[in-house]
């Protein structure tokens, strides 16, 4: 299991652990400015696993700035290390970068998940700056409350569909891996990312019955809980939907569609897909030296 420990210097004389150099180490230059939002929204990161893209997400961070950043659970796939180590050095950046944010001002809410459910018996504590919780309430800037979950406690209320039982975590673990060999072999004739789990999934008609179940059975939650509407992330499919009297948004993930969910300063909500804009940026490079508008 992650351990922020191992990102931090050795403890000082006080005991207490020393602020590690690279906190305040300036980014790598780039020739693109940050995106400045409001609030950002990210979940189902899966570090520890093969199927992690945490370079473009390492890109993402690097290219926003805001004040507030949730990370809505399913951020350390703890349910895979716990079978095999797997952390390459990418992995490690992705916890700098997030670390470095939270150190340079930036609120950072961790919301723990069903992968990462180890993290929920140190609920209301502060690691390195990181807020750990089960759940929060975000007001955003035209003053809707919004209720933010990971999502796995509605799988109880909601009926499997038949391509559950087949894409279970073997299965769905064998689809990930082979996206990335789909994605390596991309690479190799300098196709952008893409995602063969994700285009499956949006044309199995079970799954988009259990996806229509599930934001349905959240959406019924934050009415509930008299909210205007309710974040969260678990089933991999980035949404926002007028669901009665709420808005339900799913910010997606970073294994299959590698998503986001923005809040801009006057609390409009968009879904910011990174591998798109990614897949554009390689079909209009900026040149150095070149403004970008």
């Amino acid at each position: 299991m992650f351990d922020t420990a191992t990102l931090l210097d050795p403890p000082a004389a006080t005991g207490r652990p020393s602020i590690p150099d690279w906190l305040d180490l300036p980014d790598p230059r780039g020739f693109r400015p940050k995106r400045k939002v409001r609030t950002v929204w990210i979940s189902d990161i899966h570090l520890g696993t093969r199927g992690c893209n945490a370079a473009l997400l390492v890109d993402f961070l690097r290219a926003i700035e805001c004040e507030t950043l949730y990370l809505v659970g399913d951020i350390v796939d703890g349910w895979r290390l716990r079978k095999g180590w797997y952390w390459p050095d990418a992995h490690n950046e992705v916890i700098r970068r997030i670390l470095k944010m939270a150190h340079r001002g930036t609120r950072v809410v961790f919301v723990a998940g069903n992968h990462d459910e180890v993290l929920r018996d140190y609920a209301g504590l502060t690691f390195g700056g990181v807020e750990l919780v089960l759940e929060a309430i975000h007001e955003t800037a035209d003053g809707r409350r919004l209720l933010v979950q990971h999502g796995d406690a509605y799988d109880g209320v909601v009926l499997y569909a038949r391509w559950l039982a087949f894409l279970g975590d073997k299965a769905y673990g064998l689809l990930l891996r082979l996206n990335v060999v789909v994605n390596r072999v991309r690479r190799m004739f300098r196709l952008p990312y893409w995602s063969l789990s994700s285009y499956l999934k949006k044309r199995v008609k079970n799954a988009v019955q259990y996806v229509s179940n599930f934001e349905e059975a959240v959406a019924q939650e934050a009415l509930s809980r008299g909210a205007d509407g309710i974040v969260c992330g678990h089933i991999h499919c980035a949404e926002i939907r007028r669901i009665g009297a709420v808005t339900y948004y799913n910010d997606g993930d970073w294994v299959e569609s590698c998503t986001a969910l923005v809040e801009e300063a006057d609390g409009r909500m968009h879904i910011l897909d990174w591998a798109e804009e990614n897949r554009r940026a390689a079909a209009n490079p900026v040149r150095e030296g070149e403004l970008v508008a």
